[in-house]
């Protein structure tokens, strides 16, 4: 049997975000339901989310943010060969999402799948990206994080109305010449299916968080998957340039990251004025944070995604 010579190692050559036009602010809810501004920047740090139009669908703002990452890595279309978007709200279940996707950047005949690890995906999906990159069964990935959690939320239901949110993110993934120029470090992944009953969408209805059971699991066990991530890519925590959590819960993200033991790192907090935005929150703070200018070129970067399932994944990645 012949197989398929890998790359070395795999990288991410560029990053693209989409987030919609329509901001919601805390003192727009706080017209509609029982709460303030105040109630919400203690309890979960937001000061306002975007929201997708009734016309935008998951699709629109996957090709968004993935023809910004394409257009940034200096490939063309026909240079992918394989299209994952990670998702938790697609429209239909059938057809997939990242077909579509695909056909509308003009990338032609890629492998295309969808992924769903909830808020965890785009750390699988990056993972799921570098793998076949390295076994021979891509060259080169888009990777893409979108969501429309604003179609699943009850809006009179201020325990998750006031959290979620609407966007999109993306990476571009190739080889990388040699293994010392790996720039995605292995993953730390996992799942507590134990606690599977926190986090669900019921009978296409809405969305259900037992917020405090999260908040409790995230905080106590989610430090040791970030510390192990360093350890497998060599990298110690104190050597980081950034910390890039899910956006879960700014109290939540600055648990993890007082608890991973590197004061002086950059600690992402999109969540404060995006949302939680599930699987597209990682790969839109990144690449926010590389248009704003406050990650260079080679800087490592620690990733951790976390949510319903309830899955984890974490890894260092060096930006592009």
């Amino acid at each position: 049997m012949r197989l398929p010579a890998g790359a070395p190692a795999a990288r991410i050559v560029a990053f693209g975000g989409y987030q919609p036009a329509n901001v919601i602010t805390n003192h727009d809810l706080a017209a509609t339901i029982a709460t303030s501004d105040e109630w919400i920047r203690s309890r979960v740090g937001i000061t306002s989310r975007r929201i997708a139009g009734p016309d935008e669908s998951v699709a629109d703002m996957a090709v968004a943010a993935g023809g910004k990452a394409l257009a940034a890595s200096g490939l063309t279309a026909d240079g992918i060969d394989l299209v994952i978007v990670a998702t938790c709200t697609p429209e239909v279940q059938i057809p997939n999402t990242s077909a579509s996707v695909a056909h509308r950047l003009g990338i032609r005949a890629p492998g295309a799948y969808d992924l769903n690890a909830a808020c965890a995906g785009f750390c699988y999906a990056l993972a799921s990206a570098s793998d076949a990159v390295r076994a021979g069964s891509a060259h080169a990935a888009l990777v893409i994080g979108a969501e429309k959690l604003s179609s699943w939320v009850d809006w009179t239901d201020r325990s998750t109305a006031i959290i979620f949110a609407d966007g999109a993110g993306a990476a571009v993934v190739t080889g990388a010449d040699a293994a010392r120029d790996a720039a995605i470090g292995p993953v730390v992944w996992g799942s507590a299916g134990e606690h599977a009953n926190k986090i669900f969408i019921s009978n296409q209805s809405f969305l259900f968080q037992e917020g405090l059971s999260v908040f409790r699991w995230a905080t106590t066990a989610l430090a040791p998957v970030a510390r192990a991530a360093c350890e497998r890519a060599g990298v110690a925590p104190s050597e980081l340039a950034a910390f890039v959590p899910h956006q879960a819960n700014l109290r939540i993200v600055e648990a993890i990251a007082r608890q991973l033991g590197a004061p002086d790192v950059i600690v992402a907090n999109d969540i404060i004025e995006a949302g939680n935005t599930s699987s597209a929150s990682i790969p839109l703070a990144l690449a926010r944070m590389t248009e704003k200018g406050h990650l260079g070129s080679g800087a490592p970067v620690l990733v951790l995604g976390f949510g319903a399932g309830l899955t984890y994944a974490a890894q260092v990645i060096i930006m592009p």
